[in-house]
């Protein structure tokens, strides 16, 4: 069958099958994965094409995928950092669910307290175990929409369950049936769907859900799960590791439309951005990540990222308060005891902070050479200078400017010379760290109130 593309105003193929692989032995892709050597990188050089969705947006999983990673938040956390996500996904939702346990009584008086608050946006969604009596907790709860467990490599079906991928797709279909019928909306977890047969199993799978979908009236979403961060973003690299591929893949072929296509991604091999990212650029409207990247094992794709991203992307932040972030990383580092990287993009103590005297030195010219961008208007985060061995007196400088608003410091002035005098006696006489602010304005006050100190400084007879 062909149909007319108004999208691309082309003539296409849009009937594709791919009837179900029933192999008797496992596929592994040991030749991608040998499990004593680093996986490889293979290319095929096919290239698919871009299709952004006309709308895309962000789920979180701090509750839920967070959650396996660290001890559980109270019900008072979960309900402030719940309201901080609809701080920051702002008026237009671009932050869309948040994906929350009901196991436990703590997750399941968080979950009654984030209904109570009556929110839109974003909407409270679970994730259950496929049993009937999960599914009627959820529904008792009064959630809408749960994701499901429906394991896709052979490594889970063949290893995992001991079953074959016909038993396991008639018990897949059997579950997702039952939470149907349970009037609760199915969201499919294709885990591990980086070592999966593509075209063998998760196409057909995929097709068989949408059958279900129409028979039922009932839309099914799809979240591919990127579960061992074996995901590539490199254009013409081989299935099952190709992002482009996979999204594509099951846009295209198993006609599953962009709105019910979401990705979940590990940072296992430092790709969970730009795999989620790629996963925009291809076809896939929804993205899933957790505050500051917290998740099993190396984490999950960070949220606070994809808002950057999405912004770079779409031009504009579409409502989305950006400042909340900050006010996210104060909360988890003061509230729950949570110690954020100092290195970590736009949370990080240092993310904006130069050491470098020949970079303070265009900082104090013009912070848009060394700075990302306004980080204060858009984090509340001004540019910083943290002042050591390597500062210089631009650095000096910049610190005094940051730190006594009322005055203007160059490096020729005088209480930037004698405060660079006494910072270079610390480190001659063997500090090896960076100096606190506070330290520096007790030194600096005193500069300021006597003329005698700032000479003796200068002179090398005080320390």
């Amino acid at each position: 069958m062909f149909y007319y593309n108004k999208r691309y105003n082309l003539i296409e193929r849009n009937e594709f099958s791919y009837p179900l692989q029933d192999v008797k032995e496992p596929n592994l892709y040991k030749n991608l994965y040998g499990y004593d050597e680093v996986p490889k990188i293979a290319f095929n050089r096919r290239i698919v094409p871009m299709e952004v969705p006309d709308d895309i947006w962000i789920t979180d999983t701090t509750f839920r995928d967070g959650q396996q990673a660290r001890g559980p938040y109270t019900v008072d956390q979960i309900v402030t950092i719940y309201k901080m996500l609809k701080a920051l996904g702002g008026p237009k939702g671009k932050i869309k669910q948040c994906e929350f346990f009901i196991y436990s009584k703590n997750d399941q008086d968080a979950v009654y307290k984030c209904l109570e608050l009556g929110y839109e946006f974003p909407e409270v969604t679970t994730w259950i175990r496929a049993t009937k009596e999960d599914f009627e907790l959820a529904k008792s709860i009064g959630i809408k929409e749960t994701g499901i467990l429906v394991s896709c490599s052979d490594y889970h079906i063949f290893e995992k369950m001991k079953s074959t991928r016909s038993k396991i797709i008639d018990k897949y279909i059997k579950i997702i049936s039952d939470c149907i019928e349970m009037g609760i909306y199915p969201r499919c977890h294709f885990e591990d769907i980086t070592r999966a047969d593509f075209y063998g199993f998760v196409v057909p799978f995929a097709e068989r859900l949408m059958e279900l979908s129409r028979q039922s009236g009932v839309p099914i979403k799809i979240r591919a799960c990127d579960t061992m961060g074996y995901g590539v973003s490199i254009p013409g690299t081989v299935m099952p590791r190709s992002v482009a591929g996979l999204i594509y893949g099951l846009h295209h072929h198993a006609q599953i439309s962009s709105e019910l296509l979401e990705w979940h991604g590990h940072n296992d091999f430092y790709r969970a951005v730009t795999n989620a990212t790629t996963a925009w650029l291809y076809g896939c409207s929804s993205v899933n990540a957790s505050l500051f990247g917290i998740g099993e094992r190396t984490g999950n794709t960070p949220l606070e990222a994809m808002v950057m991203e999405y912004a770079q992307l779409r031009g504009t932040l579409d409502g989305m308060d950006t400042t909340v972030i900050t006010d996210i990383a104060e909360y988890f580092e003061k509230e729950i005891g949570y110690e954020i990287p100092p290195m970590t993009p736009f949370v990080g103590k240092n993310f904006n902070v130069t050491k470098a005297g020949i970079h303070a030195d265009g900082i104090l010219k013009n912070e848009e050479i060394y700075n990302i961008f306004n980080t204060e208007k858009l984090l509340k985060r001004p540019v910083k200078v943290a002042v050591s061995k390597t500062s210089g007196l631009a650095g000096i400088a910049y610190w005094l400017n940051s730190s006594y608003k009322d005055k203007e410091f160059g490096k020729r002035d005088k209480a930037t010379r004698a405060l660079k005098a006494w910072v270079d006696r610390q480190f001659d006489n063997g500090r090896v760290t960076a100096i606190g602010d506070d330290e520096l304005k007790k030194v600096a006050d005193k500069i300021f109130s006597d003329k005698k100190y700032a000479d003796k400084l200068l002179a090398g007879e005080e320390q």
